[in-house]
């Protein structure tokens, strides 16, 4: 189990974009990287594809560090430390280490 996972609202530690909150799109595991949307915007400039699309300077999230950023509750809406547990039954669930709520469970 992971500590961030898609659709997660995380906040920003470090950076430009510090303080900011953000859903996340996608996370890259194997570079330990997430992509939230709206933060850390970049700037790339894009050839034409004819059938697909005009070229330009086209604005995209570039991946941040999983360690720059934090899970936001959705309990005490703190950014918070995340710990675990094994629920009533028998699978790991994550939980806020301010509020001790389960995180993620319907």
């Amino acid at each position: 189990m992971q500590r961030i996972q898609s659709g997660d609202q995380v906040e920003v530690l470090t950076g430009k974009d510090q303080g900011k909150r953000g859903r996340v799109m996608r996370v890259i595991k194997a570079d330990g990287k997430v992509v939230v949307d709206s933060i850390n915007v970049v700037k790339r400039h894009q050839r034409p594809m004819p059938p697909m699309q005009p070229g330009g300077i086209i604005e995209m999230p570039a991946p941040l560090a999983t360690s720059n950023v934090m899970l936001v509750c959705p309990h005490c809406d703190q950014a918070a430390r995340i710990g675990y547990r094994i629920l009533d039954d028998g699978s790991k669930g994550r939980v806020c280490k301010h509020c001790q709520e389960i995180i993620g469970q319907d």
